[in-house]
């Protein structure tokens, strides 16, 4: 009889496994497929206004960064259409919050660099303000890139997680030491007319359309395809 009790508490125990290991896989195709999404959105939009900026040599188009959350959000609920609602869990919670504090944190700092410049440009001498205006990208890679290392823990991802920091510390010195504009400079002069568009539009678009693969398109491949 107690062997039998034995027998009986171990296959429940299995039963018990088996439905969180299912509710695991189930949860993580939902994430990845959350990541995936906002991933293919981030790019797009990065490209998009890249290719502004070089067509109108007008860094005023960054101000369509404040659309992707609206974007991601929408395209997401399509993506999701006609599937069941999964329920929620630890994981996926984490990763939804990790790229919602990130997306808070960028949108105030977007908004505050913005009124920021336009004050300079106001009161302050071309020179001064070319010296003292804020130079928003340097920031946002190093915030991606620790939030990319943040879910590259949670998700048990070791490449994710250097990749991460390579990409946000790597893209925030290349910023601060303003080796766009250098490269740019060797390769279109400054006084060509696109010079502006090459080192505010395309180069700024290729690092984050990158980082924005490496952390939310793949790792989203990955986790859907699970």
């Amino acid at each position: 009889m107690e062997e039998k009790n034995n027998m009986t508490a171990e296959r429940s125990l299995e039963i018990i496994t088996e439905q969180i290991e299912r509710s695991r896989q189930v949860v993580a195709k939902d994430t990845g497929l959350s990541l995936y999404v906002a991933g293919l959105c981030t790019m797009g939009m990065a490209i998009l206004i890249g290719i502004l900026i070089y067509l109108t040599s007008n860094t005023a188009w960054y101000l369509m960064y404040i659309l992707l959350p609206v974007i991601i959000f929408a395209a997401d609920r399509y993506a999701k259409r006609g599937k069941p609602k999964v329920p929620a869990s630890l994981v996926g919670s984490m990763v939804d919050k990790t790229w919602q504090t990130f997306g808070i944190f960028v949108f105030a700092y977007f908004v505050f660099g913005i009124l920021y410049n336009m004050l300079m440009a106001h009161f302050e001498q071309p020179e001064v303000y070319s010296r003292l205006a804020i130079q928003p990208l340097r920031v946002v890679l190093l915030l991606m890139g620790m939030t990319i290392t943040i879910n590259g823990y949670i998700l048990k991802s070791r490449w994710m997680v250097w990749c991460g920091i390579v990409g946000g510390i790597g893209g925030f010195i290349w910023e601060s030491f303003y080796v766009t504009q250098t490269l740019t400079g060797w390769l279109v002069y400054y006084t060509n007319a696109h010079y502006v568009g090459v080192a505010h539009g395309i180069i700024p678009a290729i690092i984050v359309t990158i980082l924005a693969f490496i952390g939310l398109t793949l790792p989203g491949m990955k986790l859907k395809n699970s």
